[in-house]
């Protein structure tokens, strides 16, 4: 794998190393007391319950800022409407880190429906109303206003996907760039260890946090683009033909007012008095090919906030330019105007090696929620105390699926003996430890170590997934490494059982027969889930997702590895209802696979258009970013209207009562009468009718049919755990 100028671990520790490990990062001034501390050098601002577990950001980045030498402090879940709760470890020496949590804010606190969820699994006794919505932006305002010359450094998912402007479901409106509406002096995206490090070590070394302008995996915001640099002109989508007399789009008005003392006023004045100064050069972007660039001094500016707000087709465009740069090997650095602001998005960061991650979850974490939290029980940490995250990021690409966006498609992958190790602190360390480790995975549970075969080919690479439409013949797809920690996770003294909890990509795990069969032999507890997300070849285009005909080969491939072990065990499917390119037809369609199968889910998702994701670019502009986006692309059929959305997601419970009046007028609407009644080809019962599902219900629930080797239903807690880790990213 490509190395980075600077590992990790070598920069020299802070002089406050001196103080050594603090067995919980401070959360008030009686903690810093105790460990002799007169202030705090980084407090960070999270949304989160403090849990001081490796799945936790806030603990992530405060551990290894204190392995780097800092005394590092946490305010969690501070009263926003109080400025003093932002007061509570008084004034840092460095700068503020804040983070709305391991979720997004607005995904934490409403349904796909636009609907308030009654809980929060980040807080504790999973009480709702602990955080603000969008709250980076408030937490930002509200350290600034007690503090206001400390620099502010935001991170975490919230603030990753939304570092450029971004469709806003909750508003139905594209919002400005999170660095423009907190005004915070620089955004971290993606996982943020080597930002976080040079930041932290130069903000120490006396530069001004507005000088660290360069930092891979940073946003920060500019007057102008500096001179010496090429910018490559892809603010539109219908260039005419001949593009070599088409006027420069950059060109200053003159009868425009600038600020003498702006960046860009500046710049220009020292081209003019020094005949050495280079100036900037405009390349559009249909030439940008046949220019000869230099990466390293190229940006690409993107359309402005104020166009994409009124173009939704130019939103889309932005999007898949957005995507395209994603590859740290190649990407190039992406600017966009605000109004007379630029926001500056400089390349991603280059992946941790195996010794880097490994030293990362090697720090000594105490694994539990802090003291202060008492016997409160805090869902999110319940749901993974007994698991361990084996590796970080995810190449499926799917469009619905922000993980690639945050973490990137390069698979940063533990070594073996670094997991082991975790498991046996898990066992040492952790009440309540039964035998069973709940889970080993991350984003997906079977990407170990998979990645390109050559450094050279992922350095030019710019596919949006390695999976789609099929398999890349440059991907390792032999999952020797993981079956191999299988049996050494099993091997270690104390653990019982393994559970694989993580969502299983099937259209890998067929390429390893040997991979299947030992996951299914020893590492099902009866059910495994897998998502298909839906069966239509039309919709699954748009999710980027393989067809069902690769569903098929892993299910017989599970039987009959299930069978060999002596065991019943069945598939848990997992399906999105309204997704962009997804009508009516499409869910009916999947719903009589359901019935056909004999799937009855207890708990399924509507589409839910998160920042920044293709899908959720698709749901605005009704335009597929997968493609050229130009004015005259085919329209992406998209359901918006809430009630018709809700109807997709009945179709998907065509066995519960409540949903049947609603999946008549659907089928009266298509056109299907013949689907209501009660044969066996038919979908829910007549009106006059209504016992035939719901008689059977409890039963059916209550064990697998013996028509098929199907599970029939199954609780919501396994949808939703999966769910909550789709979502939170740190």
């Amino acid at each position: 794998m490509i190395k980075a100028d600077k590992h990790l671990f070598s920069y020299p520790k802070y002089w406050a190393e001196c103080y050594g490990r603090a067995k919980f990062l401070p959360m008030s001034r009686a903690e810093m007391d105790e460990l002799g501390w007169d202030s705090c050098d980084i407090i960070i601002v999270t949304g989160d319950a403090y849990v001081d577990h490796p799945s936790f950001g806030m603990a992530v980045i405060g551990r290894f800022l204190e392995s780097q030498g800092f005394r590092v402090g946490i305010i969690a879940q501070p009263d926003w409407n109080d400025p003093q709760a932002f007061q509570a470890l008084g004034k840092p020496n460095l700068f503020f880190g804040i983070t709305a949590g391991n979720m997004d804010s607005m995904i934490n606190r409403y349904t796909a429906d636009k609907r308030i969820r009654s809980d929060d699994a980040y807080t504790p006794h999973g009480e709702a109303g602990k955080r603000p919505d969008r709250s980076v932006i408030v937490y930002t305002q509200k350290c600034r206003e007690v503090y206001p010359t400390v620099p502010t450094v935001i991170g975490g998912i919230e603030a990753s996907l939304r570092r450029i402007a971004q469709y806003d479901y909750w508003g139905d409106e594209v919002r400005r760039s999170v660095l423009i509406d907190s005004a915070a002096d620089i955004l971290l995206y993606g996982n943020a260890e080597r930002a976080m490090a040079e930041i932290a070590h130069q903000i120490a070394l006396g530069r001004d946090v507005k000088s660290l302008t360069d930092i891979p995996g940073t946003a920060i915001v500019r007057d102008a683009v500096p001179e010496g640099w090429t910018e490559v002109d892809s603010t539109r989508i219908d260039w005419p033909g001949n593009i070599a007399k088409m006027p420069n789009p950059f060109e200053q008005n003159p009868y425009e007012y600038k600020d003498p003392k702006s960046e860009e006023c500046q710049s220009k004045q020292k081209q003019a008095e020094d005949p050495a100064a280079v100036p900037i050069k405009i390349v559009p972007m249909p030439l940008m090919g046949k220019a000869g660039l230099d990466p390293k001094k190229t940006v690409i500016r993107l359309p402005s906030f104020e166009k994409i707000r009124k173009d939704s087709a130019l939103y889309a465009h932005a999007s898949r330019i957005l995507h395209l740069e994603s590859n740290p090997h190649n990407a190039r650095t992406l600017v966009q105007k605000h109004g007379t602001k630029e926001v500056w998005v400089n390349t991603p960061p280059i992946p941790l090696l195996t010794d880097e991650i490994d030293g990362v979850f090697d720090l000594e974490y105490e694994r539990v929620p802090h003291p202060s939290y008492g016997d409160a029980k805090i869902p999110a940490y319940e749901m993974i105390r007994f698991s361990v995250n084996i590796m970080r990021g995810c190449f499926g690409g799917c469009t619905f699926c922000s993980i690639t966006e945050h973490e990137g498609r390069v698979i940063q992958s533990r070594s073996q003996e670094s997991v082991i190790k975790e498991i046996e602190e898990m066992r040492d360390k952790v009440p309540g430890f039964t035998g069973t480790v709940s889970d080993l995975g991350g984003p997906t549970a079977n990407m170990y170590h998979l990645n390109c075969k050559d450094d050279e080919i992922q350095k030019n690479c710019r596919k949006l997934s390695c999976v789609y439409p099929t398999i890349c013949k440059n991907l390792v797809t032999d999952h020797k490494q993981t079956t191999e920690l299988y049996r050494k996770a099993r091997a270690v003294p104390g653990v019982k059982r393994v559970a694989i909890a993580s969502g299983l990509r099937y259209d890998l795990a067929v390429e390893d027969p040997e991979y299947v069969k030992e996951l299914v032999t020893h590492h099902v507890g009866g059910y495994l889930k897998i998502a298909p997300e839906h069966s239509e070849k039309n919709t699954l285009e748009k999710m980027m997702k393989p067809g069902m005909d690769t569903y098929y080969n892993f299910k017989q491939m599970f039987e009959r590895f299930s069978k060999e072990a002596g065991k019943e065990q069945y598939l848990i499917p997992y399906f999105i209802a309204a997704h962009p390119g997804c009508d009516d037809n499409d869910m009916l369609n999947l719903a009589l696979w359901l019935k056909k199968n004999d799937f009855r889910l207890d708990q399924v998702q509507n589409f839910y258009p998160s920042p920044m994701s293709l899908a959720t670019a698709m749901y605005h502009s009704e335009k597929n970013p997968l493609h050229k986006v130009t004015y005259k692309s085919d329209k992406v059929f998209t359901e918006k209207d809430l009630e018709r959305r809700r109807r997709h997601k009945a179709l998907l419970r065509y066995h519960d009562e409540k949903n049947w009046s609603s999946i008549r007028k659907v089928l009266i609407e298509l056109k299907r009468p013949e689907l209501i009644g009660d044969g066996p080809n038919q979908l829910v019962p007549a009106a006059e009718n209504k016992t035939r599902l719901s008689g059977q219900k409890s039963s059916r629930q209550a064990r697998p049919s013996s028509k098929n080797n199907q599970t029939k239903s199954y609780r919501g807690k396994t949808r939703k755990s999966a769910n909550k880790s789709r979502q939170s990213r740190r």
